[in-house]
């Protein structure tokens, strides 16, 4: 069965998370490519939404989104994943993966798109809205003390 090192990203705080699937927890993500949003409840992030950037295959070569299916192929690259170019106009014959992910896949990168709601915010701004009511709440009864006791 396949065995798959999820990398997890969040670009709003630029952590990282590694989660390892094994087995069942791997089947809901064949078939998928690059690109593919998928929900994080499949990774043990509930209420989250991911989308799969990349991933290496087994002998470390890098998946490429042009190229299609689960293949393993020879392209010729002037550059992006798979081929940095050391002069200007430099190309090279290089192998890449698919962007389809299959069972040779060892390693998917993955990017938080969506998270849920934190209760932390909420907190604050009540913590902000109540303390204004409280100012006006004291200022009401000092005035009609003086005006109720003559």
């Amino acid at each position: 069965m396949a065995k798959f090192k999820a990398i997890i990203s969040d670009p709003e705080n630029g952590t990282t998370k590694i989660v390892e699937l094994e087995e069942a927890r791997t089947v809901p993500l064949i078939g998928k490519k690059i690109g593919e949003i998928i929900d994080g409840a499949v990774l043990g992030l509930p209420k989250h939404k991911l989308q799969i950037t990349g991933g290496s295959d087994k002998d470390g070569f890098p998946m490429r989104k042009n190229v299609h299916g689960g293949v393993r192929k020879r392209i010729i690259l002037s550059g992006g994943t798979g081929f940095n170019p050391k002069k200007e106009g430099e190309r090279k014959r290089k192998t890449v993966r698919g962007n389809v992910i299959t069972e040779e896949i060892v390693q998917i990168n993955f990017k938080i798109i969506e998270k849920p709601k934190q209760p932390k915010e909420g907190k604050k701004t009540k913590e902000k809205e109540d303390k204004p009511k409280e100012k006006t709440a004291e200022k009401p009864p000092t005035e009609e003390k003086p005006s109720s006791e003559h």
